[in-house]
Order: structure tokens, then C-alpha cells, then sequence
């Protein structure tokens, strides 16, 4: 009988017995993404602070954007304020720098409370830094323009102290220099009110010479390109309601010097006349004379040469009365322009108790 064979497992296909782990696997050592290289971590990091820096500076140099962004960003400006920007012909940062003001316009009555503050002088509006922007109610219709203007006039003052220093500086050497060249009197006598209050003539000019000069140098006009689409409307509308004072002026200056001439040639024309007439009077005892004595050939002699001096002498007379007559219809056109002007005046007079003098 052979021997019996048993199968003994090799190496290779014996069964190894599975040992338990040291420790149980804890979540932390579940397999995961593998992790970026550290150059490339570096880059993304630095990539990142660029994007803050970035952030920051804009941040900055855009902050007065900012600032005027939040404060205008649940501001909806009164039809009247947005009527009066738009036919003054502001562009979009005009408009910005006058709704940051929250302008009103206001009756006089309330306008005086807000602006006044004891002015003796005649105010359409005032720009008070942080408060805002007042313009008169002018409801005259021969003076439509003056609210446009007044409310561009106060634009460009808060237009002004928005200025950097440097800036600043560089519009008021623009400004004195367009200055130097104004020959209109108004503007050089409204020019000499402010200098006798020591007010800051470059802000003044600022808002003046932008409103009512047609004619400025390139650099000026270039500058207020910022605060205009046409500089040119409002300074039209300025000159419409500035045109019924000096129309009316002019009438009244015109009439003036042909009264003045009639007063003079009726005094000198009754001066003749009185003189005439006390020749005439002697003349008329010495005929009644003559008759008297019953010389009638000298007497009828000297009737006919009185009757041939009295034609001139009644001529100049009713010239005289002419004069006089046309005089009077003159005195009454003069008065009546002078109290059209007065009553312009008082529709300007934002102060209560009104002393308008009289051309």
C-alpha cells in the first residue's frame, strides 16, 4: 500500500490571517484632495492682497463718489428744483453737486427766514455749506429766468468748495485774469459790493462770470464744461430778465434828457415871452394914449405894426404850450416805466419790510 500524500499551502496561496488595525481610522484621516502645491499657495495669496489693494485705492480715490453716491441714493429732488436744473442746461455732475444741497424754492416769507440774516441788501438766493441751497420764488413773468440763474449761481458755489486747494488756486487765477477784461458795469459794481465785505472774490467770480458772461477765455469755458452741456442758456437767461431793468433804464434815462431839454427851452422860450409881453403891454398904454389924444394916423400906425409883432410872439406861445403839453405826456410815460421798474424790483426784494428808491 503506497503512502498517502498531503498538500501543504505555499507561500503564495496560503491564506494570510487579516490583523486588526492599531487604531480606528478617525475621520480626520479619511482620504482627501490633495493640497496645492506651496509656490503655487503663495501665488493665490498674494494674487488676493493684490485684489484688496486694489479694492482700497479705488475705494479712495473713488470716496467722494461714494459719499455722494449714499447721500443722494434715496433723494428724488421737487419737480421745481429738477425743472430749473434742466432749463439751465446742467449736465449730470451739476445736477449731482445741486441735489446734494437739497435745494428748496421758497416763498419770500420763507426764503427770508433761511437766507436772510439780517442782509440789507437785495438776495434771490443763498448757498449755506451743509445746510443747503435757497432760491426765491419769482413768480413775475416779465422776470422768467431769474430762478434758473439763481439756482446755477448757488450750483457753482458749492461747485467751488468741492475744489481741492491746487484746484482752487488754478481756477482763481483763471478767474481774476477773465476779470480783468469785464467792461460790464453791473457785474464790476456787484464785484465792488463783495470787495467792501470782504467776501471770497474767486468763489463770487466763480458763480458770476458762469452765469452772466457770454464771452469767456477757453480755459474758463473749458472748466465750467463740468457743471454745463451749454454754459450759454443760462447766461441767455440772464440776460432776458436782466434786459427788462435795462430796457426800462434806458427809457427812463432817454425821457429824462428830453424833459431836461423841454424844461430848458420853456424857461428860455417864457423868459422871451415875459419880456415880449411886458413890451407889449407897454406899447398898448402908449396906443391907448394916442387914442385918448385923438391922434388917430399915429395911433392907427402903431396898431398895425403891434398887431404884425404879436403873430411871432403868439407863435412861440403856443410852441411853448406845446412843450408843455408834451412834457407832460413824457412825465407820465417816465413815471409809469419808473414804477414798472420799482414794482420788478420789489418781485427781487426777498426782504419783508421793501425800500425800493425810485429811478
Amino acid at each position: 500500500m503506497e503512502p498517502e500524500i498531503t498538500i501543504q499551502p505555499s507561500e503564495q496561496t496560503a491564506p494570510q490571517p487579516i490583523s486588526p488595525p492599531d487604531k480606528p481610522l478617525s475621520l480626520s484621516e479619511h482620504p482627501q484632495a490633495e493640497a496645492p502645491p506651496k509656490k503655487e499657495r503663495h501665488i493665490l495669496r498674494g494674487f488676493f492682497y493684490f485684489l484688496v489693494i486694489v479694492a482700497i485705492s479705488v475705494g479712495f480715490w473713488q470716496r467722494q463718489n461714494i459719499i455722494d453716491w449714499w447721500k443722494l441714493r434715496n433723494y428724488t429732488p421737487p419737480v421745481a428744483v429738477a425743472t430749473l436744473a434742466t432749463e439751465s442746461n446742467m449736465n449730470q455732475n451739476g445736477r449731482k453737486i445741486l441735489y446734494l444741497q437739497k435745494p428748496l424754492v421758497q416763498s419770500k416769507a420763507e426764503f427770508y427766514v433761511s437766507c436772510e440774516e439780517g442782509e440789507t441788501e437785495i438776495v434771490l438766493g443763498c448757498y449755506k455749506p451743509n445746510k443747503g441751497i435757497y432760491v426765491l420764488k419769482v413768480d413775475d413773468q416779465r422776470l422768467e429766468g431769474v430762478e434758473q440763474v439763481t439756482t446755477a449761481h448757488e450750483m457753482l458755489h458749492a461747485a467751488y468748495d468741492r475744489l481741492s486747494t491746487g484746484q482752487r488756486n488754478k481756477v482763481s487765477l483763471m478767474l481774476q485774469s477773465a476779470y480783468k477784461k469785464i467792461t460790464d458795469k453791473d457785474i464790476i459794481e456787484k464785484i465792488d459790493v463783495y470787495k467792501k465785505s470782504d467776501a471770497d472774490i474767486s468763489n463770487e467770480l466763480n458763480s458770476i462770470l458762469g452765469t452772466e458772461v457770454g464771452s469767456l477765455p477757453a480755459d474758463l469755458e473749458e472748466y465750467y464744461k463740468q457743471y454745463f452741456t451749454n454754459r450759454q442758456t443760462v447766461v441767455n437767461l440772464a440776460n432776458g430778465y436782466k434786459a427788462e431793468f435795462k430796457t426800462r433804464k434806458a427809457k427812463v434815462a432817454a425821457i429824462d434828457v428830453q424833459l431836461k431839454n423841454i424844461e430848458t427851452q420853456v424857461i428860455a422860450d417864457n423868459k422871451q415871452l415875459d419880456i415880449q409881453q411886458a413890451e407889449f403891454t407897454k406899447e398898448s398904454k402908449r396906443l391907448d394914449e394916442l387914442l385918448k389924444q385923438g391922434n388917430i394916423e399915429e395911433y392907427n400906425s402903431g396898431v398895425v405894426a403891434y398887431n404884425k409883432d404879436l403873430v411871432p410872439f403868439r407863435n412861440k406861445l403856443a410852441k411853448t404850450r406845446d412843450l408843455v403839453s408834451q412834457y407832460k405826456v413824457l412825465l407820465t410815460e417816465r413815471n409809469k416805466l419808473a414804477a414798472e421798474a420799482q414794482e420788478l424790483n420789489r418781485a427781487l426784494d426777498s426782504r419783508i419790510q421793501t425800500t425800493v428808491e425810485d429811478i
